[in-house]
Parts: structure tokens; sequence; C-alpha cells
């Protein structure tokens, strides 16, 4: 079976996105460029009748530039004052960015207690379902400004899972600053092989996961990746990890062509959402 042409079927869309991939590794400002690209290939996607949410990271890198920060900082008090400096403006850029293709772009702040609790799960399911019923594009982000280390997911590649599951969505494209799975580090092994598609994950494979990234930006490295990837197939989802470097890396993906590593979904009769979230976080 030819997996990847699947994927032009997809009707329901999750994208995440990096931080390293939305801003200047220089400055810690957005990449308007980028963006513009970003916002484009999503419309794009909206346009031929898809379902699409974006989840987006940045919001405190956004806000440590803007405050005039040296990179990100690590006290607790300090990211939330920037997560809430950055959302803002990283909310007010896609709002921009989208209205010129006359998109809606909506706002979902998310913590680990909205999808613990069963009725805040059962009300953002909903929320979700009615924003795309009316054609909007959520965009998602954990709420870093009121986040504390016990009520928070910590990366987006998780949360992107779970809102993929929550959802339904059939497929999961991670985009950040790695090329897809691969045997090995290829950052220091050059004999690392590339993995084009994995139908099952196993225990092998989830070993490889190595809690490191390249970026000095982002939070996630290849184990919340593989992390996201148990989630997503374990509830029906296929999942792309890619480079983000591109972003119309996103069409040629759905188009089927053989980008980044896909995770093909396997469905399991007994997924219950709240047990991978509670076992994983």
């Amino acid at each position: 079976m030819n997996y990847r042409e699947r994927l032009r079927d997809k009707k329901r869309i999750v994208i995440k996105i990096g931080t390293s991939s939305l801003t200047h590794s220089e400055t810690g400002r957005l990449n308007l460029r980028k963006l513009e690209v970003l916002v484009r290939e999503l419309s794009d996607l909206h346009n031929q009748g898809k379902d699409v949410v974006l989840v987006s990271s940045g919001a405190i890198g956004v806000g440590a530039a803007a405050l005039g920060m040296d990179g990100k900082p690590e006290e607790l008090e300090k990211k939330q004052a920037c997560a809430a400096v950055g959302q803002a403006r990283l909310m007010m850029i896609y709002q921009k960015l989208f209205s010129e293709y006359n998109q809606t772009a909506a706002q979902i702040l998310m913590t680990k207690n909205t999808m613990v609790n069963n009725l805040n799960r059962k009300n953002a399911k909903n929320t979700f379902e009615e924003l795309l019923k009316l054609g909007a594009i959520p965009i998602v982000n954990e709420n870093d400004s009121v986040s504390t280390y016990e009520i928070q997911f910590g990366d987006n590649d998780t949360l992107s899972a779970v809102v993929a599951a929550l959802i339904g969505a059939d497929l999961l494209i991670l985009l950040s600053d790695i090329d897809g799975l691969f045997t090995d580090d290829p950052n220091t092994n050059p004999d690392a092989g590339f993995i084009d598609v994995v139908e099952r994950l196993d225990s092998n494979l989830l070993h490889m996961g190595k809690a490191s990234t390249g970026s000095k930006v982002g939070t996630g490295g290849m184990a919340t990746k593989l992390t996201a990837a148990e989630i997503a197939t374990a509830a029906g989802t296929d999942m792309v990890i890619a480079n983000g470097a591109d972003f119309h890396m996103i069409h040629k993906i759905v188009e089927g062509r053989k980008h980044g590593t896909l995770f093909v979904g396997q469905a399991r009769e007994e997924f219950y959402l709240i047990d991978y979230i509670e076992k994983l976080l």
C-alpha cells in the first residue's frame, strides 16, 4: 500500500510549527517572509475544503525579543511575562496575515488541565468543532502566561498530538529543524540512515528518541516527537516529521510527495486519550 498517496485525501490536518522555524536565529524576532508562506499554505489547504488547525510555538521567544532580552529566560515568571507579550503579538500578526487571504484565525490556549478535566476536555473539543464548522482556522498554543510545571504540556509536539487525537484529525505534520527520523543522530554519526516510513512504532524506535535538538530556542527534541507519534498513531492519525526550513513543504507532504518521515496511523481499540496524557505527562 502506498501510504504517501493516502495523504492527498486527508480532510482534517493539524500542523505544528516550532519556534526555530518561525524566528530569525540571530535576533529571535519573527521571520515575516516565512510566516507569509506558512499562512498562504494553510489558507490554500483551507480553500481545498480541508479543516486546518495550527499549533504554533513562538510566544515566549517573540516576547523575549520584544522586551529586549538576550534569548529565552530561564525563570518561570519571566517566561510567563514574555508569553503574555509574545502571544498577543503573534496572534496580531497571524490575524493580519490570514485576513489577507480572507481567512479567519481563532486563538485557543490550553494547559494540561484543559485535557485532564473531563468537562474542560469536552468543552475544548466542542469549541474546536464549532470553529471548524464555521470555517475558522484555530491557532493553538500552550497557555504559557499562566502555565506552571504541574499543568503544562511542556512542548508543542505533545500538545499537537493531543489536539489531533481530541478532534479526530487524520493527519498531523510536525515541522521543526530536523528532516525526520534517522537510525542515529546524523549530527554525530555520518552513517545514520534516514527512515522514510514507520508502519509500527516499537520500543526500539521509541528508545532512539534522544532528548536533544539542534535548536537553542525550541523545547522539543526527537523524544517529544516520538511521544507525539505514539499518541497520534494510536488515535489513528498519520503523522509526518519534516524540516520546517521551507514551509512550501506543507503542500508537498499533503500531495503525497516523499518528504520527512511518515508514521502510519494504527488506531487502537483500547485508545483512551486521558490514559496517554497521564502516562506521558
